[in-house]
Parts: structure tokens; C-alpha cells; sequence
């Protein structure tokens, strides 16, 4: 492989100052637009050695046939600028987001004669103001009929409007008393656009002030003996209490901040977004990020909070999982945003209330990661392509309808336990997982080998036999026979790892005599798929369904065996004492030769403990402590 590109401009040619730059391809398509403080520094990332780069990068330069770039004054304008191009050109290799940006507002239209409020995707509505956005629509439009109650103002169509006032009758909602219907008079414009401003001005935040001004009114009108006008309060008090209880207020009701929560793997992120105004959460917003080269949390960060901005206004408090290195920057470009003059602080929730609440975000952004994935690998359509894809990418005669996933784990060399998951139809069958034990081997290859060996030892003869059952009366019945265990062959077998084991699984299969079984391996740094005798791997393309199901299938037999090691673990005294700080395999061997058994050393108090060579009274009360566990 050629050590780099051979359009690579000198170094020499490269400014040290700050600015943006594009790759392009041979037809002058812009491939990935990037900012640096320092152009020389950055783009010498580009230009090292190929085999040195992450695999989705060295496609980008290889796929690319030249770069420019532009010089500007600070880090602001490169932020400015970078962000601009990426909008203009949609570069291929730049994050690409999923959402569509339909997500359903509460929206007040305060600029129109008669005020009206609705749930809405449409963010162009002139002299309107905005809530949200919702991550669903049914939860928002619940929240404006029990508002109503509280806040009777205009929610029907122009068409409904103008039909009532020709007709001299109001509609249902103004019949009972969800709307002041001033299409027939009974309430003034003014007085409905005063309304209209309390509705906006609750949802603002403003609401623990209007529930102690409607329960003053409400008291004053029970003791006046105006038990109507009571009544009607209490009901607009039970309905605010209402909406309020589905916003619950977790921070200081003067805190108008953005809770974002980001979680990502090689190819794909999901971000969630909360949106806390008045101290209570007033709009949850969620999006997939699809993620073409390697960016780290605090870049992803930057993509995602320009994206989130793009047609809103920020608070000036943002929480984000971690601040980029050109936060300033960032900072003012959302402060301009606000507003001539206006600030905006990024920083990480760390303590209290608020980190409480990121953890939250961050909880909910990772499910939604899993999800994400799941649907992807889950749906029907999806997943017959995925096989298709699979089967074409690693030159299979056929679908593999049943995919067997291979896993070892171990702590520092002890407790070695391997995990067997079974895809069938691209769907997990969990009844077919198996967990194997490794009582020793020299490295994780060694260990590939002896589980495949023990696997494909029941492939070996007769792939078909079967087990015949014994019936009460003690004979064996034909019409009760099933497959013995590990009887089903593989169309496709997968291992966690590069070349190395893939080598060993292959000599597996090579000493059983099976063949039939295509073999890969997935390598988890780069995602790259590796095939036995392969000097160069098989890349499925980022998006694909195929790498998604791949990654699914690993990812399973991952949590498979990390469970079982763990709870090897805890069963292993051994395991438990070396946990310890500060008691090493010595002083473990030197206990466990005292007390002459576990279960003795497990019911020894700290007194007989410290008794041991080389045990001391604090370290005794340590152990006590972990045994105790």
C-alpha cells in the first residue's frame, strides 16, 4: 500500500492559520467539509501513512482527488464558515442526521386578530409563538385539551371560525366551555388576546404565579358566597395542576437551560435532547446521527448543537456531555443566535440536580441507540436485504439463514469463558445460545480454537442425527425424536476479532473435517470484516443493514459472555480476594493454605484474618468487608 496520496499538497503550500477546508473527488463533489485552528497541523492527519489511518478516513482520502482551503481571521469565523459549506454542499462524509425536523410544536399564533392555538409541524407561521418541539404528538394535544379548561381560547380552523360567526352559534368546544368563543361575542378580541397571552405566558414557565392567582380568586369568590365563579376557578386550578404534573419540575424555577445526552459507537449516534424551561421539562427532541469517520465526543458535540440550533433559539445555559475544544467560539455562534449582545454558556452538568437530569439524558439517549439498531436489524425488509447483502459481500452460495457469533472474555488471564450466539432468519434464537468454560489457554486465539474444536465436534459425523426420546413406557419413540444440541450447522461463522482469530477458527474447521461453514471475523476498532486467507478485509458500507445486523450479532455474544465471566467472577474466590487492593496471588494462596477451605476463610472474622502472614488488621477488616458482599 502506497504510504499516501499522490495529490497530497506540500507541507510547505499548507498556512498555519485558522480556517475551513474541503476534499473533493475527481468530479469536483465536496466529500467532507473540516475547521482547524492550525490548517498545516490538521491536515497532515490526512496525509499520514495509510495503513495508519482509521479505515472510514483512508476511504475518504483515497476516495478524494484534491483539497482546498480557506483562510479566515479567528476560530469564530472557521466555525461560521465550516458551518455554512456543510449545509451548501451536504458532504457524504460529514455526520449525516436522521431527523426531518417534523417534530410537532405547541404553537400560539399571538399575530393574528384572533388569536389561535394548535399543534403543529409547520415553523413559519407569522408572529407565532413556539413550545417544544414534542417527541409526541398525541402528549401535546392531550396537554392543550386539559389547558383549555384553564385557558378557553380559540383552537378551531379559520373555516369553523368563520362558520360560527355567520350562523350565531359556537362550536362544541364553546358549548362546554373550552373555548370563550368570541366568534359570537361572548368575550371581547381584547379580551380573548388576554387569554391567548396568559396561555403563552404559562407555558413560558410563568405557572406557579397563576396558580396562586386563580386559587386567591377562587378563595375570594367562595367567600363572597359566588359558589359559580368558585367552581369554574377550581376547575381552571385542577386543570393547570394537571398539565403541571406532566412536567414535573426538576431544577430551580428560574432555570431555562438544554440537557443534551449523546450516545455513539463506531457508525452511528443517537443524541436526545431536554428541553428545560421554568425549571420543568417542556419538550424532549431525539435524532440519529450517522457517524462516516471517526469523530471523538467533543466534535460530535459541536456537529450536534449546530444541527439542534439550526432553526431555533438556545437557552443561555447548554449542558452537553463534554465541550468541544473551540468552545468559545461556539458559545458566541449560539449567542448570536439570541440575539445582538447574548450569551450562551456550554458546559458539563457534574454535580446536583442538574447531573442527575443529565444522567437521565444520557440514559435515554443510549435506549434510543440500542433501538435505533434493533428496528434496523429487526425489520423484516431490512433484514432479508441484510442477508442479501451479506451473502453478496463475502461470495456466499447462499443466504446465511442461520449465523452462529463466537466470544471469549476473561480477567487478566483467569476465569476464560467463551459465548455461542445464534441468529436464525436474522432474528436472535436465544434458546440456541451456549456458554462454554475454559479451564485453560495461552491467549484469546487459543481460546477460539478449543471452543470451535468442542462446537464442531458435534458436526463431525452426521449433521442431521437426531436424539430419540425415551416415552413412559421405557421405549424410544421416532415421533418424540429432535436434533441433538449443536446439531443445526452454521451457514455463517462469526468470531470477535481480526486475522489472528480468524486463523484459529479456521484451523478449527479445518482439523473437524466440516465443511459448508463460510467463517469471518469482525474486527471492532474499524468494523471491518475479515475472511480467512485475506490480506485486505471486506468493508460493508456504513449505513448498510448488512453491517448493522453484523455488529448486532457481536454485540450479543459480547453481553452473552461478559455476563457469564461476571458471574464466574463472583463464584470464584480467587477471583473475589484478587480485587482486593493490595492483596496479590501470595497472599491469596497464603490464606486460603490457612484456613484450609472457603468456606472457612468466609466465616473468619477479622481477628483470625490478621492472623495470617503478611495480613495486617486493616487489610484483615478489608477482606471481611469484600466477603461480605
Amino acid at each position: 500500500m502506497a504510504q499516501t496520496v499522490p495529490w497530497r499538497p506540500k507541507a510547505g503550500e499548507i498556512p498555519q492559520q485558522s480556517g475551513v477546508y474541503r476534499f473533493r473527488d475527481s468530479s469536483a463533489r465536496v466529500l467532507y467539509v473540516g475547521k482547524a485552528k492550525n490548517l498545516r497541523q490538521r491536515l497532515s492527519n490526512y496525509f499520514a501513512p495509510l495503513e495508519t489511518l482509521h479505515e472510514r478516513t483512508r476511504r475518504m482520502v483515497l476516495t478524494a482527488a484534491s483539497v482546498e482551503w480557506t483562510v479566515v481571521g479567528n476560530d469564530f469565523e472557521a466555525l461560521q464558515l465550516e458551518y455554512t459549506w456543510i449545509k451548501e454542499f451536504d458532504p457524504p462524509f460529514n455526520v449525516q442526521y436522521k431527523d426531518d425536523k417534523s417534530y410537532p410544536y405547541l404553537a400560539i399564533t399571538l399575530g393574528d386578530p384572533v388569536p389561535r392555538v394548535l399543534v403543529t409541524r409547520n415553523r413559519t407561521l407569522p408572529n407565532a409563538r413556539y413550545f417544544g418541539p414534542y417527541s409526541r404528538a398525541w402528549a401535546i394535544r392531550e396537554t392543550v385539551d386539559i389547558m383549555l379548561k384553564a385557558f378557553p381560547m380559540r383552537s378551531c380552523s379559520d373555516s369553523t371560525y368563520k362558520r360560527a360567526q355567520q350562523t350565531g352559534r359556537p362550536c362544541l368546544l364553546g358549548d362546554i366551555g373550552k373555548c370563550a368563543a368570541p366568534c359570537v361575542g361572548r368575550v371581547t378580541l381584547e379580551q380573548h388576546k388576554s387569554i391567548a397571552l396568559d396561555f403563552a405566558s404559562f407555558m413560558s414557565g410563568n405557572d406557579s404565579r397563576y396558580v396562586t392567582t386563580i386559587t386567591k380568586r377562587m378563595k375570594d369568590a367562595a367567600a363572597s358566597q359566588d359558589y359559580e365563579s368558585a367552581a369554574k376557578y377550581r376547575d381552571q386550578i385542577q386543570a393547570m395542576e394537571t398539565a403541571l404534573a406532566k412536567n414535573a419540575v426538576v431544577l430551580d424555577e428560574e432555570v431555562d437551560a438544554d440537557l443534551f445526552g449523546i450516545a455513539h459507537d463506531e457508525l452511528a449516534a443517537a443524541v436526545q435532547q431536554f428541553i428545560v424551561r421554568g425549571g420543568r421539562i417542556r419538550g424532549v427532541r431525539s435524532w440519529v446521527v450517522d457517524k462516516e469517520l471517526d469523530l471523538e465526543l467533543a466534535d460530535l458535540v459541536e456537529s450536534v448543537l449546530q444541527n439542534a440550533y439550526e432553526d431555533s433559539v438556545p437557552p443561555r445555559d447548554i449542558y452537553v456531555p463534554a465541550v468541544p475544544d473551540d468552545g468559545p467560539a461556539l458559545e458566541r455562534l449560539l449567542g448570536e443566535l439570541r440575539g445582538p449582545g447574548a450569551k450562551v454558556k456550554l458546559s458539563v452538568a457534574k454535580r446536583g440536580d442538574k447531573a442527575a437530569l443529565a444522567l437521565t439524558v444520557a440514559q435515554n439517549a443510549q435506549n434510543a441507540l440500542i433501538l435505533y439498531k434493533t428496528r434496523r436489524s429487526g425489520d423484516f425488509v431490512a433484514r432479508s436485504q441484510a442477508l442479501s447483502d451479506i451473502q453478496e459481500a463475502l461470495g456466499m452460495s447462499e443466504a446465511p439463514l442461520r449465523m452462529e457469533c463466537y466470544d471469549v472474555s476473561h480477567l487478566s488471564g483467569t476465569n476464560i469463558v467463551a459465548s455461542m450466539v445464534v441468529f436464525e432468519d436474522g432474528l436472535p434464537r436465544k434458546d440456541h445460545y451456549r456458554r462454554f468454560s475454559i479451564p485453560e489457554s495461552t491467549d484469546d486465539t487459543e481460546s477460539i480454537y478449543q471452543v470451535l474444536t468442542r462446537r464442531l465436534a458435534y458436526l463431525k459425523d452426521d449433521p442431521t442425527r437426531v436424539e430419540l426420546l425415551e416415552t413412559p413406557d421405557g421405549e424410544l419413540s421416532a415421533s418424540s425424536a429432535r436434533r441433538a444440541k449443536f446439531a443445526y450447522p452454521p451457514q455463517l461463522l462469526i468470531v470477535d476479532g481480526g486475522q489472528p482469530q480468524v486463523a484459529a477458527a479456521q484451523r478449527a474447521l479445518d482439523e473437524a473435517g466440516v465443511e459448508g461453514i463460510q467463517l469471518a471475523g469482525i474486527a471492532k476498532r474499524l468494523e471491518e470484516i475479515w475472511l480467512p486467507d485475506s490480506d485486505f478485509p471486506v468493508i460493508l458500507p456504513r449505513n448498510s443493514d448488512a453491517l448493522f445486523l453484523i455488529q448486532r450479532l457481536r454485540d450479543e455474544a459480547h453481553r452473552f459472555a461478559i455476563t457469564y465471566q461476571r458471574q464466574k467472577r463472583k463464584n470464584d474466590i480467587q477471583s473475589v480476594l484478587g480485587e482486593v487492593p493490595g492483596l496479590g496471588p501470595s497472599r491469596v494462596r497464603e490464606l486460603l493454605k490457612h484456613f484450609g477451605s472457603v468456606s472457612r476463610l468466609k466465616g473468619a472474622d477479622a481477628a483470625a484474618i490478621a492472623e495470617v502472614r503478611g495480613i495486617g488488621p486493616q487489610l484483615a477488616l478489608v477482606i471481611v468487608d469484600r466477603l461480605q458482599q
